[in-house]
């Protein structure tokens, strides 16, 4: 996959270009079989975000086809117009079958609208619809514990990367704790070097740090407790504690001075990170490929990564990863064909689904994935994130995926405008809380 389509991908994801979160009416058929009589016959489509993802997708479906009845047809959405346009579709009878989507948030209206079809019925059919993947993965397309998704892609868990040379320079090394961040901050400011390179201009970057410290800090049930309307978790002990921290890290001189108009999407704070001029970055894990296209030689000789560092006395585990945990294929309720349509998703457990992602440099996160690691085009670096995923107790989806779309402009000034101290910690508290 191209550098362009890797991060347009969690652009588009992040930043909510088109909100999800409009209204939507489970009134025109959609909601159950009388709509079934307005679909074609013998034919399911399937909707998936256009990039160059779609070539393992088409495979797919051509595998598929050469021994199904009931054919599938590919539709292939431009990214840039894909959340518009499924918001469009998603409650006419010219809904796809089958259709990408982010889980979490980004389904939620659609769940409640009563369009999707609950899964339960076609996992008791197959259970390795649930059983193949990673538990962490799995249940990020679940909704009020029903799961409405099948991974179809690959994990992109959010690291800490790092510039191998300026850490060996200045005589520090990657930080497992809290404590040793601040430290590093520290020395590294002496050394008139920004410890932390952050595209702040895109605000989406800006996130991951309240993803993690909140993690950390509170533990990932702080924010299940608020996406399913208990706004009070926001101001409780453990989330002022979260933003206290964050706050002593950004005063301490962090991220520079001049990270809100810095750009992660025109490459402005994978040069600081490339060029030296910052000494660490915390980024999905797309971060690689980034690196890669811009210096292929640098990126194998310079670019190290590590988890997240844990945080003593936190509720959260330092194990816990943030991120996008992967991308997933929904069914809508009203669909003729609901048996073709599980017969196809479990092509996404298949050992060929495996082989053909890792040739595209995604990383899927099915049980069976880890025997396939070598083929990878990294394979050090394909088995550190898939590591990181197996063993992780939790694996948060970002925030602005994990809320309704809808949340996600205020809730990204909110996080930008706490960074650049136009609110304090009660501004923020109450900013979260209005969402």
């Amino acid at each position: 996959m191209s550098n362009t389509s890797r991060w347009l991908k969690r652009a588009v994801a992040a930043s909510a270009v088109l909100a999800l979160g409009v209204t939507l009416s489970a009134c025109s058929g959609a909601g159950g079989n009388t709509a079934n009589s307005n679909r074609p016959e013998n034919v399911i489509h399937v909707a998936v975000y256009g990039d160059a993802g779609n070539t393992v997708e088409q495979a797919m479906v051509d595998k598929f086809n050469a021994t199904s009845k009931v054919q599938v047809i590919l539709d292939r959405i431009p990214g840039a117009n894909y959340q518009q346009k499924l918001q469009t579709i998603i409650s006419t009878d010219a809904a796809p079958d089958v259709f990408f989507n982010w889980g979490g948030g980004s389904i939620q209206p659609f769940v409640k609208a009563n369009l999707l079809l609950p899964l339960t019925d076609m996992i008791k059919t197959d259970p390795a619809l649930e059983s193949s993947f990673l538990p962490s993965v799995f249940n990020a397309a679940a909704i009020d514990g029903v799961p409405y998704g099948i991974p179809m892609r690959g994990t992109q868990p959010v690291i800490l990367f790092n510039n191998k040379q300026v850490l060996t320079d200045a005589g520090i090394t990657a930080p497992k704790t809290w404590d040793d961040l601040l430290a590093s901050v520290k020395v590294l400011t002496a050394k008139g070097i920004t410890p932390i390179a952050l595209g702040g201009a895109d605000q989406w970057p800006t996130l991951m740090w309240f993803e993690y410290l909140f993690d950390r800090v509170a533990g990932p049930d702080l924010l299940t407790k608020a996406i399913g309307g208990d706004t009070t978790v926001w101001d409780s002990a453990d989330g002022k504690a979260a933003l206290t921290k964050l706050k002593t890290l950004i005063d301490a001189g962090a991220f520079g001075t001049n990270f809100d108009s810095v750009s992660f999407v025109d490459g402005g704070s994978p040069a600081l990170l490339r060029t030296g001029k910052a000494a660490f970055e915390l980024m999905g894990s797309w971060e690689y490929s980034t690196q890669q296209t811009a210096d292929k030689a640098w990126t194998e000789t310079n670019l190290g990564y590590t988890g997240f560092p844990s945080i003593a006395d936190g509720k959260g585990d330092g194990a816990d990863l943030v991120g996008n945990t992967n991308n997933y294929y929904s069914v809508i309720k009203a669909t003729r064909y609901p048996d073709t349509a599980r017969d196809f998703l479990k092509l996404m457990y298949s050992d060929e689904f495996v082989q053909a992602q890792l040739g595209i440099g995604n990383l899927p996160t099915t049980t069976t994935t880890e025997k396939f690691l070598d083929q990878a085009a990294d394979p050090a670096y394909a088995t550190f994130q898939f590591n990181l995923v197996k063993d992780a107790p939790a694996f948060q989806l970002s925030w602005d995926q994990a809320y309704p779309q809808s949340a996600s402009a205020d809730m990204k000034t909110a996080v930008s405008q706490f960074f650049t101290g136009k609110l304090d910690v009660a501004g923020f508290i109450s900013a979260m809380q209005a969402l």
